[in-house]
């Protein structure tokens, strides 16, 4: 974790044996979500205290899950379950209990809306990989995108009036920003950098992404 401009960097998890994985900020900002490597096949997702340290297993051998996400009320946590045959969308209680799947959300890379209402993520369940808008209860799914090359993360606006992603082929992608409906979607990322995983601050002002500006095609450039 670091300060916005880049101080203060410093390292949250600190055990060498396993990888660590998707960390989120809790809405409250005292937390952080990740999903950590337990055995082939066997992800587990975690929550660690910002003050002081300490680490919460939250699930228990449901699979390869990743991803996690707090809702903006803090009740629930959603996340991926990769299976061999599917990737779907999960709920969890916020303390790991009562893990369900969300109907007909096949897909990954999920986020909530700013009211807690629906989940946007990923899929190919239509085709080409676009994102999805879906309620809690699997009702309501909707086709958002329609950009060339989607890959998956993404995230809404606090007024929840936008939605950034990043498209693109390998080593081309870009991030891009359109309205919650997916119109008047535009690049928002300069050009050459292969810029991806874009998140909104809380402000909606700004937009954090990954990029290869200053080493590109460099695989340890990001």
């Amino acid at each position: 974790i670091m300060n916005a401009d880049g101080s203060g960097f410093r390292r949250l998890t600190t055990d060498n044996t396993r990888q660590h994985y998707y960390p989120s900020v809790a809405p409250d900002g005292r937390s952080v979500v990740y999903a950590a490597f337990r055995e082939p096949n066997i992800y587990e997702i975690y929550e660690i205290q910002l003050d002081g340290g300490s680490v919460i297993q939250l699930t228990d051998r449901l699979g390869n899950v990743n991803g996690p996400e707090i809702s903006p009320d803090g009740r629930l946590i959603a996340f991926k379950l990769s299976t061999p045959s599917s990737d779907q969308i999960w709920l969890m209680n916020r303390d790991g209990s009562d893990p369900r799947p969300i109907p007909n959300a096949l897909g990954w890379d999920p986020t909530w809306s700013p009211d807690g209402n629906h989940i946007l993520f990923a899929s190919n369940m239509q085709g080409a990989i676009q994102l999805f808008r879906i309620r809690l209860d699997g009702s309501e799914l909707q086709k958002v995108s329609d950009l060339p090359a989607i890959r998956g993360r993404s995230d809404w606006s606090p007024d929840g009036q936008f939605i950034v992603t990043y498209s693109g082929p390998p080593w081309e992608r870009n991030v891009f920003i359109m309205n919650a409906d997916g119109s008047n979607a535009r690049m928002l990322s300069p050009a050459g950098g292969n810029s991806q995983g874009p998140s909104i601050s809380p402000d909606g002002q700004w937009v954090a992404f990954t990029s290869y500006f200053d080493k590109y095609r460099d695989d340890h450039g990001c």
